[in-house]
């Protein structure tokens, strides 16, 4: 058998005084391509006549599939329709091809929908690629992980369910399970989006002179699931903590909108955070009434350890 290569190489530096004939080129691709063997195996009632008539699609389809065994990678796919493969099949005694996506192509499609419904502001790249499969899991995360694995099982639109409050130490590991949860999710066809906090709290306070942040402020209101990853990390004023975090949750427990958190604070240190004004005044109602709107929709977990970003 030869190298379909060989084939491919021979077509490619022919000048056209020297190109093959039709009859050479359909023999050469006979004995080169164990596509084409393999089609002609399924279907010993196609002649030689019918593989001449339909020359040009045979040769498209070889090519494709050729390409395909020695795939440059999606972006570099010299295939006639990028991502995609002729194959051949037989219609009305007649050889035919339908172009079907290639495996890579199907793997860009299906991340590219769990992107849309996994939504994210400032989350890193890691997070956002995080699942439960790749998560090392041990006695310190076990019962969030069981948790967050439980929360996506239960989840229902609509339907009332509480949250989740993971706090701990730097680099434990909470906000790659939240990523993973928002994974999950996205498999299950349910959006959700994960907010980096400090950095959206930062774009809040720019976009205030020309009130762009409304459009904002009803993304979060309204996401089937909110994560608000790293809370209490944030520079707090009372406009942030009233007018946005207040209303945020206010919003969502009213529609019985599910808002899960992560934090390095328990509950007592973001309340004292949150109490912290202007001035350095001291607002302990106005923190308490943020805390009521947190403390009664999540479950809370601590996750201690080590830190998992540390390098040796």
């Amino acid at each position: 058998m030869e190298p379909i290569s060989q084939f491919m190489d021979e077509l490619a530096k022919r000048r056209p005084k020297q190109l093959l004939s039709l009859d050479e080129q359909l023999d050469k691709m006979m004995r080169s391509s164990a596509y084409l063997k393999n089609f002609q195996q399924a279907n010993p009632e196609m002649t030689r006549e019918d593989y001449l008539r339909s020359l040009s699609t045979v040769y498209e389809a070889v090519k494709d599939h050729y390409w395909c065994q020695n795939c440059p990678g999606l972006k570099e796919c010299p295939n006639l329709v990028k991502g995609h493969v002729a194959k051949l099949d037989v219609q009305n005694e007649q050889i035919v091809s339908a172009i079907s996506p290639c495996a890579k192509q199907m793997a860009y499609e299906e991340e590219t929908k769990t992107r849309k419904l996994m939504r994210s502001y400032y989350v890193s790249e890691e997070t956002f690629q995080a699942s439960f499969e790749s998560m090392n899991i041990d006695d310190v995360n076990r019962s969030a992980v069981a948790a967050a694995m439980r929360f996506c099982r239960e989840y229902q639109v609509g339907e009332k369910i509480k949250g989740l409050y993971l706090h701990g130490p730097f680099g434990v590991g909470k906000s790659y399970l939240m990523g993973a949860l928002a994974r999950e999710l996205s498999n299950r066809g349910v959006a959700s989006l994960m907010v980096y906090v400090p950095d959206f709290i930062r774009e809040m306070k720019d976009s205030i002179a020309d009130r762009s942040y409304t459009n904002k402020l009803q993304l979060l209101q309204e996401v089937p699931v909110l994560i608000l990853d790293d809370i209490g990390a944030e520079s707090l004023t009372p406009w942030i903590r009233d007018e946005v975090l207040g209303v945020i949750l206010n919003q969502r427990i009213n529609n019985h909108l599910p808002t899960l958190f992560t934090s390095n604070y328990s509950f007592e240190e973001l309340e004292e955070h949150l109490s912290i004004s202007n001035g350095n005044r001291i607002e302990v109602t106005k923190a308490r009434r943020i805390m009521e709107r947190i403390h009664h929709f999540v479950e809370v977990y601590l996750i201690e350890g080590d830190n998992r970003r540390k390098y040796d």
